[in-house]
């Protein structure tokens, strides 16, 4: 029997995050980090980002809930890097979109 391990998660979500929505001819796999970026997370960005990660790649709704998280570090005077972390693998989005 075949494991998956962290690292073919870190793989999964590494290609989702590298394919963005519409990529796949009659699919709506991929992310929308523009989406992210450009709207407020007062109007749900974060969750519906984690949302479609999860609907997108279904193995990482088997972590557990604090095994993913969004989070933002302000950089300067405008600017907030916003950082997607997976089992501890962290991604930077703000460098992505």
């Amino acid at each position: 029997m075949n494991t998956v391990t962290g690292e073919d998660v870190a793989l999964m979500v590494d290609h989702w995050l590298n394919t963005p929505v519409g990529s796949y001819l009659g699919s709506n796999y991929g992310n929308d980090i523009a989406s992210l970026l450009q709207r407020p997370n007062s109007e749900g960005a974060a969750n519906d980002f984690l949302a479609k990660l999860r609907t997108d790649v279904p193995v990482v709704t088997a972590l557990p809930e604090s095994a993913i998280s969004l989070y933002a570090i302000p950089n300067g005077l405008d600017r907030l890097v916003i950082h997607l972390d997976v089992s501890g693998r962290t991604y930077n989005l703000s460098d992505m979109g």
